[in-house]
């Protein structure tokens, strides 16, 4: 039964990071309406910059550990800030009115450019920051075996949980809600009413860049390090879960995608590993195929 809630402690950490990058991917895609091949692309990159400044502030710049990961984590979210702007001026704004199909094709080649971009960057090598806040934290213990989690995790979780509820609250008080909402629902209508529709393009685009810039920064702080093979996974998991809990609300969409997270946790403590995430990646098609309603859930989208 302990062995159970180490699983479902382990699951609470997975499931807030999983929840924050599908709010931000629905927010974004709500006004884009094609899939965002760069979204997991920007979650690595963020990560991977916060990384690589850190090292720099270490090395280069003599500072002391909490300062060089300030540093890192300003410049994460600087850098996912410039790479949003420009995906909303110069990528999906254009495509999206002329030929929307092409936004997937375009935001592919922006993933290849940001990996290469870090890549580059780091010299074609792995670097890693130390253990941070990794004190692990007794949630309950019994014949040698504790539950645990880590204080690094718990931060993590208590950040997520924050913006997320925050974030709700603002989506569904604010007036950038109301018209983030409307601007979803019908562009033209809502430029019609008043709404200044390529202002709620941008903002929610790089509202939807922090917040991967954010869990991408999170991971990084709490594993070391973060590839773009595993943004490129992250990004994939996120595309199907976000469409399962629905691309119209990103409260549902972190909910769905929190589910998901402590689902995948559950099957690495009990099943093998390997075929986790062809296991993951079935369910979610199934879900997409079986669930009610699917024929008529945005079909024109990829």
């Amino acid at each position: 039964m302990l062995y159970l809630f180490q699983q479902i402690l382990n699951g609470l950490h997975m499931s807030a990071l999983y929840a924050l990058l599908a709010f931000g991917y629905a927010l974004t895609n709500g006004v884009v309406r094609r899939t965002n091949l760069a979204y997991g692309a920007l979650f690595a990159f963020s990560g991977q910059t916060m990384i690589l400044v850190a090292v720099f502030g270490w090395y280069a710049l003599w500072l002391t550990l909490p300062a060089t990961v300030a540093l890192g984590i300003l410049a994460g979210f600087a850098y996912a800030a410039l790479v949003s702007a420009v995906l909303a001026r110069n990528v999906f704004a254009p495509l999206a009115i002329r030929t929307p199909n092409a936004v997937v094709v375009a935001t592919l080649g922006v993933a290849l450019m940001l990996m290469e971009i870090g890549r580059i960057a780091a010299e074609t090598r792995d670097f890693w920051l130390p253990p941070l806040l990794a004190r692990p934290v007794v949630f309950a213990s019994q014949g040698g075996f504790r539950a645990t989690l880590t204080v690094m995790q718990l931060v993590n979780c208590g950040v997520i949980l924050a913006v997320l509820v925050s974030a709700t609250i603002a989506l569904a008080q604010s007036r950038f809600g109301r018209r983030w909402r409307a601007v979803c629902d019908d562009p033209k209508a809502a430029a019609m009413c008043g709404v200044d529709v390529p202002a709620v393009f941008r903002r929610a685009i790089l509202a939807g860049g922090l917040a991967a810039a954010l869990a991408g920064i999170l991971t990084g702080l709490h594993f070391g390090n973060v590839s773009f093979g595993t943004g490129l996974v992250f990004g994939l998991k996120i595309l199907f879960v976000t469409a399962v809990g629905g691309y119209d609300s990103p409260p549902r969409a972190a909910a769905g995608a929190a589910v998901f997270g402590m689902a995948e946790s559950l099957w690495s403590g009990y099943f093998p590993i390997e075929w986790r995430d062809a296991a993951v990646f079935l369910g979610l098609v199934a879900l997409l195929v079986l669930r009610p309603g699917n024929e008529e859930t945005r079909t024109a989208r990829p």
